[in-house]
């Protein structure tokens, strides 16, 4: 009867509930999970504890880690070897922490995935670095608990003299959280923690001037600054990481991709052997062999490619479909206070300082007790030499120790330790000699307990005393970054392309807006003028071009239509042509004015836009690449003031050199100004005033210059006059002025501008009117006039009609090519 009063009835769900919620705790704290202060798992920290007190050290030999191992398991950890082991050999891998805290001796793995040797063959010993997260345990800095058999002690948390959490990282299952912290670069985090130390309310953004981002001891790239500062501040986000590459040239004009830098955690071997699958079953065309020539140099993954392949596209789609490019998931879980968290890069420091305050004070009350114990055993050292005749006098005349003790402290006032220490005391110690080694360290003594007691007593000491160890720690372990930092993750689109074959072309895009491209043999075989343009159309663009090559077509309504070479219809020379509203729409009145023909899209440089209505602005080519709807729809480059406005010139700078803008308005003024006081903007932005137009007046068009080119400009006005002048007769200003007058003023029929451009020696003008006429033109028969001249007729507007644009005819019987400014 008595023993079932306790037994208790309970349900299957109760007792599974409680059972599993105690075990999930339990993995939670003591498990998988780091601490936020020395960022090691319960494991890391038994082994590396283990070790100390073994006394196996970086500065004495190394022992078998079967008996360090041992060690662990049989005093701390009592679970199974094989999982102590991993741990140890993890944190002996250079290519898993940025700063391994075990050394060993034999085979630790390798990036292939290869397991280590068992545990009787390699030998280890704690790394230099372990040192500094030991460093003062010994001095009650942290709280210790029974091991599991109440035999021994064990540290909840080592001292941690750097935030290891960030510079090693970690990673981990639970049940229900999981962790994903990369490692950072050891010098950065330091530096961000001092300035925080400073500055205890830092932003983000502060603290990122020195943590800039992971350093994996992989190194390779990251790319995804946004991804960066969102993990930072919420503690998830994501970025990409890539290998590092780079093409070589090989003879007979093959090519191959060698790669020397991997992603974290990426396996080599599999890598490789994927890279192989797709040269086998050719999913991309251009392989020829792929060799692992990995040595203990460094690594080496070299991927030689068939003559003509296009390297940058099968590196791309390699990024694309293989772990030559991965996504990296941040997940920045630490126990903090007993409890999971998920915290970015501000609370991670902040829970290391309170930590790192909270050790050195633990640590400097030890110290200035033991210093004060033993002042006051010197004290009563010195004070007996003072008397030492009556002193041994009254230690002869007692029974035994206890008694001398006794009588010492009844008769000379000293205390039981000080009677303790003097009983003690050697005979050779009683010189005079000694008297002053006493009298110094007491001096010294004093000098410490003065600067132990500063420390405690000022929060500056403090955090002057943390701040010079972590510089200590930066000076013996900091090393250059590894990881390169990308701002924007790229975009690949490559499938296509990478199965292109590469071949010049000929290529003509018309300003009605019709594209074409045609093989160099259908170029040459073509008659001159059988180009396959409609009677009052012109090329805005006709060259040589390759098939892989990327074009950028500007249009006079602020938009831009992507293409690649090789999407462009192949034809005749002599065909019209695909009009481009076959794919993209284009309004009835909207033309093609500029086209610009790039091998790359992620070079240098900036778009200048301007408009009618006198704003102007710049475009950075990184900030324009080709949206994924790019087929189907254009993209805004300029937004426009209205439906009268439109854009009437773009150029294409790729330095910042002093370049110049020149604009002319329709009234006859003219400008000019430095280029660098127009604003850098977005595609949908209008950008910035350029010129202070007059009612009823808009800019005809604006020119890039420098001041050392000597630029000279054609002009040609409403009443069919043309005139050449130098650029340079227009005074130097600043942007937004009404600018200064370049034609004479007539009371009856004034002239207007209606088209501006450059002239050089070696071309003519083809200028188209609006009645369909072409008129030849030969600027350079025409006299270098002053900027008060209307210039000398050219054509009868009344019969000819008004001049609406002009194509340039190279004198020389080469194509005429781009004339995009560079």
């Amino acid at each position: 009867m008595a023993e079932s009063q306790h037994i208790k009835e309970l349900s299957l769900e109760d007792v599974m509930g409680e059972r599993f919620g105690r075990y999930s705790k339990y993995i939670i704290q003591e498990r998988a999970l780091p601490d936020i202060r020395d960022g090691l798992k319960p494991v890391q920290r038994r082994i590396l504890y283990a070790m100390n007190e073994d006394h196996n050290t970086f500065d004495k030999p190394f022992r078998k880690a079967a008996k360090s191992v041992g060690n662990v398991m049989g005093n701390f950890h009592p679970h199974g070897d094989s999982s102590i082991y991993e741990a140890m050999v993890r944190m002996s891998q250079d290519w898993k922490l940025r700063l391994p805290l075990i050394q060993m001796h034999g085979n630790n793995g390798s990036m292939d995935g290869d397991p280590p040797a068992a545990m009787r063959y390699t030998e280890a010993r704690l790394s230099k670095a372990s040192g500094e997260l030991l460093a003062d345990i010994d001095k009650e800095t942290v709280p210790m608990v029974l091991n599991f058999d109440d035999t021994e002690e064990e540290p909840t948390v080592l001292p941690a003299r750097f935030p290891n959490l960030l510079v090693n990282g970690a990673t981990g299952i639970s049940a229900g959280y999981a962790t994903e912290i990369p490692p950072h670069n050891l010098g950065e985090v330091i530096d961000a923690t001092v300035y925080l130390l400073a500055h205890p309310q830092a932003t983000l953004d502060e603290l990122m001037q020195f943590v800039k981002g992971p350093d994996f001891p992989t190194g390779g790239i990251v790319q995804g600054l946004s991804g960066i500062k969102e993990a930072y501040t919420k503690g998830r986000g994501r970025i990409v990481v890539r290998a590092k590459t780079k093409i070589e040239d090989l003879r007979g004009g093959r090519q191959q991709i060698v790669v020397t830098e991997i992603p974290y955690e990426v396996n080599k071997a599999m890598m490789v052997k994927r890279i192989d699958e797709m040269r086998v079953l050719k999913k991309v065309d251009g392989i020829y062999e792929v060799r692992d020539e990995s040595d203990r140099f460094g690594l080496s993954v070299v991927i030689e490619l068939k003559k003509d392949a296009d390297a940058q596209g099968i590196l791309n789609y390699l990024f694309k479909n293989t772990d030559l490019q991965i996504s990296y998931n941040f997940n920045m879980v630490a126990i903090r206070d007993a409890r999971p968290e998920q915290l970015g890069l501000g609370p991670i420091l902040t829970a290391y300082l309170d930590f790192r305050k909270d050790v050195v004070t633990k640590r400097t009350q030890y110290d200035l007790k033991k210093a004060q114990d033993r002042q006051h055993i010197v004290e009563g050292l010195i004070h007996a030499l003072s008397i030492l005749d009556k002193v041994i006098k009254t230690i002869r005349a007692s029974k035994d120790k206890g008694d001398a003790k006794n009588n010492l402290v009844q008769s000379y006032q000293f205390t039981p330790v000080q009677a303790e220490a003097i009983v003690s005391l050697q005979l050779y110690r009683l010189t005079n000699t000694d008297v002053t080694e006493l009298q110094a360290e007491h001096a010294e003594l004093s000098e410490k307990i003065a600067g132990y007691e500063k420390i405690l007593g000022d929060p500056k000491e403090l955090a002057k005393v943390i701040k010079s160890e972590l510089l200590a720690v930066k000076k013996e372990y900091a090393t250059p970054r590894l990881t390169q930092i990308e701002k924007h993750v790229e975009t690949l689109d490559i499938d296509t392309s990478v199965l292109v074959t590469d071949e010049e072309v000929m290529m003509g895009v018309s300003r009605d807006g019709y594209l074409k491209r045609a093989s160099l043999r259908s170029f040459n075989a073509s008659d001159e003028g059988d180009n396959g343009l409609k009677e009052n159309d012109q090329f805005v663009f006709q060259g040589s071009v390759h098939t892989l090559d990327h074009v950028y077509m500007f249009t006079s309504a602020g938009n831009m239509i992507y293409r690649q070479v090789f999407e462009i219809q192949d034809g005749k020379w002599k065909d019209t042509g695909e009009h481009v509203s076959q794919t993209t729409g284009l309004a009835s009145d909207e033309k093609i004015i500029y086209v610009r023909v790039m091998t790359a899209l992620d070079g240098p440089g900036r778009f200048v836009l301007g408009t009618a209505s006198g704003q102007l602005k710049q475009l950075a080519l990184a900030d324009f690449q080709p949206s994924r709807t790019y087929k189907s729809r254009a993209q805004v480059a300029m937004k426009l003031k209205g439906p009268d406005d439109r854009v009437t010139d773009v150029f294409f700078v790729t330095s910042d050199a002093d370049w110049q803008v020149v604009s002319f308005s329709r009234h006859g003024y003219a400008t000019r100004y430095p280029l660098n006081e127009v604003s850098t903007m977005g595609g949908r932005a209008s950008g910035v005033r350029s010129q202070n137009l007059k009612k009823d007046d808009v800019v005809v068009d604006f020119l890039l210059t420098k001041p050392a080119d000597s630029l000279q400009v054609g002009v040609i006005t409403s009443r069919g006059a043309f005139k050449r002048m130098a650029a340079d007769q227009i005074p130097d200003a600043h942007r937004g002025g009404v600018g200064v007058l370049v034609l004479r003023v007539l009371k009856t029929q004034p002239h207007q501008i209606v088209l501006v451009a450059p002239v050089t020696a070696k071309t003519d003008w083809d200028v188209l009117t609006n009645a369909g006429k072409h008129i030849v033109v030969a600027p350079m028969d025409h006299p270098l006039a002053d900027r008060y001249s209307n210039g000398s007729f050219i054509l009868d507007v009344d019969t000819d009609g008004l001049p609406v644009s002009f194509q340039g005819i190279d004198r020389t019987p080469a194509a005429p090519k781009d004339s995009s400014t560079d």
